[in-house]
């Protein structure tokens, strides 16, 4: 496979969102073994960029990722996050708690959590999860090029940052890359955003890159999902909505069916065209899904076809049910 850089970090063109294997999703923590038979197979395809976070689960994502590496690895890049926490409801707290949390006691013991957790002596990409008000961004980022320097992270990311917060982070140190939210259906980012991670270098990995599924063309209606299944409170997934959206799955499938290819892998090469810095992270936790989003790096799009999908509605409905900690 070839590869693709984040700033001076080079990874495969495809990555691995490990997230719905432990948490948020229908089926996810269901079987652990066949998550585990899928990183393996990730590997194995020349799948280097494997994401996570302590937020998921919590923490059993994590766990999860250091049993599959076991002693591969030095073969792959590790990027996790901090800063968005969650403690899932308990004696002591009734109800789960979730909430921020840069300040720099914390994320120190976010970090060495990870570190544990993961069964390793570094994180080669560390994100900020959301951006903290409380905190400035200076003072995060100054603490995690402490972190460089003694070794524990390699890379400093973001996630879900603003032009101006991306500016000034970069200002302290080199950010390496920006994960957020980015698809044929959330294209918010195209514009301010896009602009000043390229003028900067920095690269871009967008997470749900296939709409949450929905890009697919597998979910054909909200009761598919569990009532535990987090998208069920999303907005875009509520009928009418979803009815709506319908209308840009129904083109993505034209395009699959001219080239040869699934409406996952249209969706995949489409943002792969969208330029040499983007590193796409689908989430699986099944080999065969696996295969297919791996496989979208050799489909090719004619320049009519990249236009027809660009050129798709834009989505109705927000793309979380609280938008309040994005685009800080």
């Amino acid at each position: 496979m070839q590869t693709r850089k984040l700033a001076d970090l080079e990874v495969g063109p495809v990555g691995l969102g490990t997230m719905g294997m432990s948490a948020f999703y229908t089926g996810a923590g269901s079987d652990d073994d066949e998550s585990i038979r899928t990183i393996h197979r990730a590997i194995d395809l020349g799948v280097t960029l494997f994401d996570t976070a302590e937020a998921y689960g919590p923490y059993t994502n994590e766990e999860l990722l250091r049993r599959a590496l076991g002693d591969r690895r030095d073969q792959v890049v590790i990027a996790t996050k901090f800063g968005l926490y969650r403690q899932e409801a308990g004696e002591e707290t009734p109800t789960q708690q979730r909430g921020l949390s840069s300040a720099p006691e914390s994320v120190r013991e976010a970090l060495e959590g990870s570190l544990r957790r993961l069964g390793t002596d570094h994180v080669d990409l560390y994100y900020q999860h959301r951006v903290d008000p409380a905190i400035p961004i200076e003072d995060v980022v100054g603490q995690l090029a402490g972190f460089v320097q003694e070794g524990k992270i390699r890379h400093i990311g973001l996630s879900e940052a603003g032009p101006e917060t991306i500016r000034r982070a970069h200002a302290v140190h080199p950010i390496t890359a920006l994960q957020t939210e980015y698809s044929l259906w959330t294209r918010e980012l195209e514009g301010d955003v896009l602009d000043t991670v390229r003028e900067l270098g920095i690269g871009l990995v967008p997470y749900s890159p296939l709409g949450r599924g929905f890009l697919t063309g597998a979910i054909t209606k909200p009761s598919d999902l569990d009532e535990d299944d987090f998208r069920r409170a999303n907005p875009r997934f509520q009928q009418e909505a979803f009815d709506q959206n319908l209308r840009i799955v129904d083109e993505v499938k034209a395009v699959a069916d001219e080239v040869g290819a699934t409406p996952a892998q249209v969706a995949l090469a489409w943002l792969l065209a969208q330029g040499d810095d983007v590193v796409p992270i689908p989430g699986t936790k099944r080999v065969v899904r696996l295969e297919e989003n791996v496989g979208a790096a050799d489909v090719t799009l004619s320049p009519a076809q990249l236009e027809r999908l660009s050129s798709l509605p834009v989505p109705t409905g927000d793309r979380y049910p609280d938008m309040s900690t994005i685009g800080r």
